[in-house]
């Protein structure tokens, strides 16, 4: 910190210093005391300023790989591996390092001939003391005798849900170069993308362009990895520039403008590229790992899945009929439930598991692997712990007996536990989901019943219980409004394949009425046509406050309407199915096949109680980097690096002004 320090001594026989004294610096003194400053003076609030370069800024012939960049004070490069861009993309990783008051740069991959050369710091330079930003910067040279100078900027957004994408490779290959380039050859110009999903690639020659975003995992700015995030499109980039002004404010305080005023500036065009990225199908599977977390379940969990579940043989149990199988949806995760206890207590189980697995080629084949599945918790760890715990009872149940309090002489019997949700209150479109702990072995359907209350009497209501998977179920009636039910589960309705039953359950359900909600109808325009000259289906989506999708329908003749809307704060997204498969899919770049478009209502949408909510919907309205609202982005922008104003508060404290542009200080 740079002060200046002044320091008042009293001389004897000096009147002219004493009056000094008075009139001026004690007024200073004591405007700085009541800060709480010990020495005074004022902030240095100067950002670090380019001195000299060798090669000097925007040179051209350039031969040396090496480039010293003098500044007017000690500076300091702030996360350089990740905001430091040269560019053309360098194969070998440049060597950026500060010394006192210079930057210096050591390029290690061959300079190309008649070729422009950025170094984009972007905001990563501050100086050593205060951390006073020297704002964007780039340096840059030519090889050739002349150096381009223009620029292009957009953003990279995610396709499957418009969030920004902070870190991505952004370049551009030329236009007529052929669709292999992404693959084969490294980015012309590159820029990475800032937290807002915004990039500017810079040092452009005049000239006709395509670009580019890619997630680099292996640093050899091409596209070769399958899990690499990337983004496209065919539009024809033409760089081109006009002359433009923009408003600078001039702030009196921390918290008053003093002015605003149009700046000229060279504006760059096109500045609004839109970008979206995403993920080709992973259709690779591998085996990447099994598990035992308790002693009565096998886990098997694929990269992929397959229509084809594996296939498991014992070798040192007998395997038929001994598992209940469960998978998740996508099939990539299977779960095998042991049926016999004699398996459960055995330790160490030894299976060949086949199974479909993708070969050096890509191509699907059948492999075996023999595996063993050892639970976390051996067999003799488990049954001291339950000779414990019946051990812990015994003891409280024959304390209870000396106390004279009632107690038991048989541990209790063990309940399946069922849960259901929702459980109380529901909507009329609700339908109930019962889950089991373990698989359930027999399920009697006509030992659940369901009835309605009319007029104070009860009666028994239609409905359906559909298993949906071994532990899982869906109860379903036609509940009507402003009703209440009964849903009674008789005991030994459900039993697991352990033998383990419920006991009797009875559950009060209250449907809500009409009252209780809001009516929202969207009319939805603006939507892609298909490759078949069809109109998109377009499926909307209602949101919560957190993103997660409540409700969705197909949009029908343009106009979708939810009912039973819950009162709260929404927001809206939509995407089209071009395939009509009922899914969105992503990319795939070999076949020129963009993601499915996605697209977000700007504002947030209030439903209350019995209002009847209408809104408006053109897809197109607003660009793609305008739609998604700002309280669902994830990705929240960088904060602008700011100086420290430390001397207006400074001159606010002193009821004095302090211009930023140091002209001076007054009254």
């Amino acid at each position: 910190m740079k002060r200046a320090v002044r320091k008042v001594r009293k001389k004897s026989g000096m009147l002219a210093a004493a009056f000094l004294i008075s009139h001026f610096s004690f007024f200073i003194f004591m405007s700085c005391a009541r800060m709480g400053s010990p020495d005074g003076g004022w902030y240095d609030d100067t950002p670090p300023q380019v001195v000299s370069a060798m090669p000097a800024e925007r040179a051209v012939n350039v031969q040396s790989k090496k480039i010293i960049i003098n500044f007017s004070e000690f500076i300091k490069i702030e996360n350089a591996q990740e905001k430091v861009i040269v560019s053309p993309p360098q194969i070998e990783q440049a060597d950026i390092k500060t010394q006192g008051k210079r930057i210096v740069i050591e390029l290690k991959d061959s300079l190309k001939p008649n070729t422009t050369y950025t170094v984009d710091f972007s905001d990563a330079i501050t100086d050593n003391n205060e951390g006073n930003p020297m704002g964007q910067y780039t340096y840059s040279f030519s090889t050739g005798d002349r150096i381009d100078t223009l620029e292009v900027s957009g953003y990279v957004l995610n396709a499957e849900d418009l969030e920004p994408v902070k870190g991505m490779l952004v370049g551009l290959y030329p236009y007529d170069a052929p669709d292999s380039c992404f693959r084969t050859e490294p980015m012309m110009r590159v820029s990475r993308t800032n937290g807002s999903g915004r990039f500017t690639v810079k040092g452009i020659a005049p000239g006709s362009y395509r670009a580019y975003a890619l997630n680099d995992a292996d640093g050899d700015f091409r596209f070769g990895q399958k899990s690499e995030l990337i983004a496209y499109n065919r539009d024809s980039i033409v760089p081109s520039w006009k002359p433009d002004t923009r408003p600078d404010t001039i702030w009196r305080d921390s918290l008053h403008i003093l002015n605003i005023v149009r700046v000229p500036y060279t504006h760059f065009l096109p500045d609004d590229i839109t970008l979206l990225s995403f993920q080709e199908p992973q259709t690779d599977r591998f085996l990447l790992k099994t598990e035992r977390q308790t002693p009565e379940k096998l886990g098997i969990y694929f990269t992929y899945g397959h229509d084809s579940l594996p296939r498991l043989r014992g070798l040192n149990f007998p395997s038929d009929s001994a598992f209940v199988v469960e998978h998740s949806l996508r099939r990539d995760t299977v779960y095998y439930w042991l049926r016999d206890t004699t398996l459960i207590n055995q330790d160490s189980l030894n299976i060949e598991v086949t199974y479909m697995s993708t070969d050096t080629l890509g191509q699907l084949y059948e492999r075996s692997d023999t595996l063993s599945f050892e639970p976390k918790v051996p067999y003799e760890k488990r049954l001291k712990d339950r000779l414990k715990e019946q051990e812990k009872w015994e003891k409280e149940q024959a304390k209870k007996k000396k106390n004279g309090l009632k107690y038991d002489s048989i541990m209790p019997r063990q309940w399946l536990e069922l849960k259901f949700v929702p459980d109380g209150k529901l909507t009329p479109l609700q339908n109930i989901s019962i889950e089991a702990p373990v698989p359930i072995g027999r399920c009697d359907t006509a030992a659940v019943h369901l009835y309605m209350k009319v007029d104070s009497l009860w009666y028994s209501a239609p409905h359906t219980l559909t298993q949906l998977s071994p532990r899982r179920f869906t109860f379903s009636a036609q509940w009507q409004p402003d009703t209440e039910y009964s849903l009674e589960v008789d005991s030994a309705a459900f039993t697991t394949i352990y033998g383990l039953e419920n006991k009797a359950i009875k559950k009060g359900l209250k449907v809500s009425g009409p009252d209780d909600f809001s009516t929202l109808d969207v009319t939805v325009s603006g939507a892609p046509i298909t490759a078949a000259d069809s109109m998109a289906v377009v499926v909307v989506q209602l949101l919560d406050g957190s993103g997660k999708v409540v409700r969705h329908a197909n949009a029908t003749g343009g106009r979708v309407h939810f009912d039973y809307v819950k009162p709260a704060t929404y927001y809206l997204s939509a995407y089209c199915d071009m395939n009509g498969n009922g899914q969105w899919d992503t990319g795939l770049y070999d076949e020129d096949r963009q993601p499915e478009p996605v697209y977000y209502f700007h504002e947030e949408v209030e439903c209350k109680q019995k209002w009847d909510v209408k809104r408006q919907w053109n897809l197109t309205a607003k660009p793609r980097y305008e739609q998604k609202p700002q309280k669902l982005v994830k990705q929240k922008p960088e904060q602008a690096r700011k100086q420290k104003n430390r001397n207006i508060e400074r001159a606010r404290q002193l009821g004095i002004e302090y211009l930023q542009d140091k002209t001076g200080v007054r009254m």
